[in-house]
């Protein structure tokens, strides 16, 4: 029984992935589960149910990820460095799901639109506290810390669009460069003001 909704869930990722949410019908998740369409609502109530569980295990597993990386880094430099990396490696190793995750949020009901997009927010606040946190230190530079907690998530989220699992960089060589780019402009960045403005 938990098998079939596995199964289920893991087809619904794949179609998702390839022809996109809205494109993918209740008949193409039954046929490549290999069970009749209304086999389906006995696992999950709807298509719409199986997107939301789909993007909830997603964010949720990401927030653990994040925590479990931030768990042994010391000092907000290291902390920040684990933080981006947790980001970037999730967003390579589970790059369907985090493809899905931002490309479909439109097509939530309201309800569990709030939902995931309540995790989002705790989410971004761990990475607005670290660099709060790296400002009152003066270890970064002094910036707005919503914009650029922003910035960050979205250039390390990005990589999920343009991944190739089969390309001349490993994930964890790609981590290194969004985590040495982004501590640079965190230590260094300056916003110049252009006079008249």
């Amino acid at each position: 029984m938990a098998d079939m909704k596995t199964t289920i869930k893991s087809v619904c990722i794949d179609l998702f992935f390839k022809k996109g949410y809205f494109a993918t019908s209740i008949s193409d998740i039954a046929k490549g589960s290999g069970i009749q369409k209304a086999s389906i609502y006995y696992h999950y109530a709807s298509k719409e149910d199986l997107l939301f569980h789909i993007l909830k295990s997603t964010m949720d597993d990401l927030t653990a990820t994040l925590k479990h990386g931030l768990a042994t880094a010391q000092g907000i430099e290291q902390r920040m460095r684990a933080a981006v990396r947790s980001h970037v490696c999730f967003h390579l190793e589970r790059q369907k799901e985090n493809f899905i995750a931002n490309a479909e949020l439109r097509g939530l009901t309201p309800e569990h639109y709030r939902s995931i997009v309540k995790k989002r927010d705790e989410y971004e606040s761990v990475f607005q506290d670290l660099i709060r946190r790296g400002m009152n230190e003066r270890v970064f530079a002094d910036v707005d810390v919503k914009i650029l907690s922003y910035a960050i998530l979205t250039l390390c989220t990005a990589g999920a669009t343009w991944y190739n699992s089969n390309g001349r960089l490993t994930v964890g060589e790609i981590a290194d460069i969004y985590e040495n780019f982004i501590i640079s402009g965190l230590k260094q960045g300056r916003i110049e003001h252009t006079a008249g403005r």
